[in-house]
């Protein structure tokens, strides 16, 4: 039986392109900075994201982490938004590994209000800890992939910065939002000091993420990088990849979403699921269990057994994701499955 696998975009595997890109990789030694295929991608990714320098980096959760380190003093305090991946989903690194406190902010769809930022931010009290941060996502993940508004982002770095405090976001997904809205991912994160997006997502690499920002700002990220276990050595044979995955991996996005489209669309026809049709943005579909017979593991469960793989994120909520590894064929296929299991109900 072929799976159809839509717990993530994690889930995808390498192209050929990028399997040959990656036997053929030219490397060096990257802590010393001399692995060639490496610094091709760094360039690479600053330029597409308009900052002066980037970072490879393992995973997105390091390359998030980092950017805490490298902004932040142990003791001060980051303001995030309530559903934050950063927050939620990185086993309180914040905490663990930079000293430094969260404070939360609800978001409608990931976006915080800029007067509800600009009030967390610390005053000047021995009292208090010094907002040392501010923590930004797009698109968002708990949300559903919805994409941040631009003018929310910018709305919410100039409350940061007119208090000299930077902006970090979290950009797992910046392509996915680009492609969305039909503008240039560089524009979207132009209002923030620092970004990390991940290539080992809808791009579809193996591994890998990237961290950007500025030039003085990568340089004490690639010191706290080191710090992570991060240093790796011959690293361009996974950085190809990466490469790859930029030149050929974006656009095609477009076609994840369609499929998110589509597969949202179906299941609100299924009696007993129900989409919000307005959190379809980009390429994951939150869906909620309505028939009483069904609880949202329960259904996981059962769906596993028919060939289609999701993910409960509570217990009636199923999130499925689309991505390059799932064809339009196979989201009639999951429609037509999830249908049938859903109706039947539990055996």
């Amino acid at each position: 039986m072929r799976l159809i696998d839509l717990r993530s975009d994690t889930v995808t595997r390498p192209t050929p392109e990028m399997r040959r890109a990656m036997y053929e990789a030219e490397v060096g030694d990257d802590v010393y900075g001399e692995d060639p295929t490496v610094n091709r991608l760094q360039e690479r990714a600053a330029e597409l994201l308009g900052k002066e320098d980037a970072l490879f980096v393992p995973t997105g959760t390091q390359g998030n982490q980092v950017a805490v380190l490298t902004h932040t003093r142990r003791g001060e305090e980051v303001i995030v938004e309530a559903e934050a991946h950063v927050y939620i989903y990185e086993v309180a690194g914040i905490a663990a590994l930079s000293g430094c406190q969260v404070k939360p902010v609800p978001g409608v769809n990931g976006a915080m209000d800029p007067e509800a930022v600009a009030a967390a931010i610390r005053e000047d009290n021995v009292h208090y800890p010094r907002t040392g941060l501010v923590c930004v996502e797009n698109t968002h993940n708990r949300s559903g992939g919805c994409v941040v508004p631009t003018e929310n982002i910018a709305a919410v770095a100039g409350a940061a910065h007119r208090r000299g405090i930077p902006v970090h976001m979290d950009g797992a997904r910046i392509f996915n939002a680009a492609v969305a809205l039909g503008r240039p991912a560089a524009e979207l994160v132009a209002p923030v000091d620092s970004v990390m997006f991940c290539l080992s997502k809808g791009l579809a690499a193996p591994v890998g993420s990237l961290l950007v920002g500025s030039r003085d700002f990568i340089a004490e990220a690639r010191r706290h990088r080191k710090l992570l276990g991060g240093g790796m050595r011959q690293a361009g044979v996974l950085a190809a990849a990466g490469l790859v995955a930029l030149e050929l991996m974006i656009d095609r996005l477009a076609d994840d979403h369609a499929n998110a489209r589509r597969l949202a669309e179906g299941i609100n026809e299924i009696p007993g699921l129900a989409v919000d049709m307005a959190t379809v943005q980009t390429n994951m579909v939150l869906t909620e269990v309505t028939d009483p017979r069904w609880t949202a593991p329960a259904l996981v469960q059962a769906l596993r057994e028919e060939g289609v793989l999701c993910n409960a994120t509570g217990p009636q909520h199923i999130r499925l994701v689309t991505h390059k590894d799932v064809t339009a064929a196979d989201v009639e296929i999951a429609l037509a499955t999830i249908d049938q299991v859903v109706k039947a109900g539990p055996q």
